[in-house]
């Protein structure tokens, strides 16, 4: 037998976002340093439109305002998006289901951008 043993590697943290039950999109502490958002952020959420199988989120960080960018917003530490219209055409149900987010970085198209695949959990089970 050969073991090989793995060196210890501190945990970073979640690195989630979280459709609140007002249809606010929350991040994690390890979110918000891995998509550096500050208070001149703005994010463009897009969806695969070619696999409708597909629920997870595609981001992309940008400092430049258009039609397609939504303000970062910030109470204290904590940055949201106010994305509700978003997830109400998407038909996502935030008020019956704790809906997650896990971040990953992902490269499209020669650019970075985040992949949210999504994770879901019955808000009666967790009270």
């Amino acid at each position: 037998m050969k073991l090989k043993f793995f060196k210890a590697v501190a945990s970073t943290g979640n690195i989630k976002a979280t459709i609140h039950s007002s249809g606010k999109l929350g991040f994690s502490t390890q979110a918000i340093k891995l998509l550096g958002i500050d208070e001149n952020s703005y994010l463009k959420i897009a969806i695969n439109e070619e696999n409708g199988e597909d629920e997870n989120l595609y981001v992309i960080h940008t400092k430049l305002q258009d039609e397609e960018a939504i303000k970062v917003a910030k109470a204290g530490d904590y940055y949201y998006l106010n994305s509700k219209p978003i997830f109400d055409k998407l038909e996502i149900d935030y008020k019956r289901s704790k809906i997650i987010y896990d971040i990953v970085e992902i490269e499209y198209e020669g650019n970075k951008l985040y992949k949210f695949v999504r994770r879901e959990k019955d808000r009666k089970k967790i009270k």
